[in-house]
């Protein structure tokens, strides 16, 4: 893991090179404790939401360095993503991630409120991906640095509508959120008009409870969920 030098003038003073699937993807990404950093959870979403055939244009809503968007170039589940992010310096480094593996003609970095951006290119997407903060507003410990504290905490029901707005007729819409707020999860989904239709829990061992859910969500009927085998990280 090398660590190189942001500018003087930069927020984050550092970030580190790492790479995920066995180095076939290269990743720069604030450096610990300097901004959020690519986890599992980004990449078993990435790994859920891929389809029989690849989609033409994927969104990725609160995309980070743009962990979950370049799996998804890599699995071969979009043939192009566009990835929504408000902060700058992350936004910055997930273009210098595009252009370093190779894929800066398959994908665009937008800089800005999710809101907004939805509102603008409604209806583009064929799959909206989101990892959203996993803890509403004055809830969960608040982090010193604001790019942590933005990426830890935010409104759920904002990132959920926004996917419903991008998401085209028949897209699908896919989710990690914590296990234990799957209800509220749901709910959110619902209120905006996307309907769960796959769900699959995660669990950290088999004898412990579900972490995270995995949940994919469509403009339909209600009804007609399907409830995948649970899936043990060790």
């Amino acid at each position: 893991m090398a660590v190189t030098g942001w500018g003087s003038g930069d927020v984050a003073p550092r970030a580190t090179s790492d790479a995920i699937f066995d180095g076939r993807v290269v990743l720069q990404q604030p450096a610990r404790g300097e901004g959020y950093r690519v986890n599992a959870d980004a990449l078993l979403l990435a790994a859920f939401a891929c389809g029989a055939r690849p989609v033409a244009t994927a969104f990725d809503l609160g995309a980070g360095v743009g962990g979950v968007a370049l799996s998804l170039l890599h699995l071969g589940a979009a043939r192009r993503v566009v990835l929504v992010e408000i902060d700058a310096i992350a936004a910055s480094l997930a273009e210098r991630n595009l252009r370093d593996n190779g894929w800066s003609g398959a994908g665009e970095v937008i800089r800005g409120d999710v809101a907004a951006i939805a509102a603008a290119r409604r209806g583009e997407a064929q799959l909206v991906v989101c990892n959203p903060p996993y803890f509403e507003p004055g809830r969960g410990r608040i982090a010193k640095r604001a790019a942590v504290a933005r990426a830890r905490s935010g409104e759920l029901a904002t990132f959920v509508v926004a996917a419903r707005a991008i998401a085209g007729r028949r897209a699908r819409v896919c989710f990690v959120y914590p296990a234990r707020e799957l209800a509220t999860l749901f709910a959110a989904l619902r209120a905006s008009g996307l309907e769960p239709k796959r769900l699959r829990m995660v669990h950290a061992a088999a004898d412990a409870p579900a972490r995270v859910a995995l949940v994919e969500a469509q403009a339909a009927k209600a009804g007609g969920l399907v409830v995948m085998p649970p899936l043990v990280e060790r």
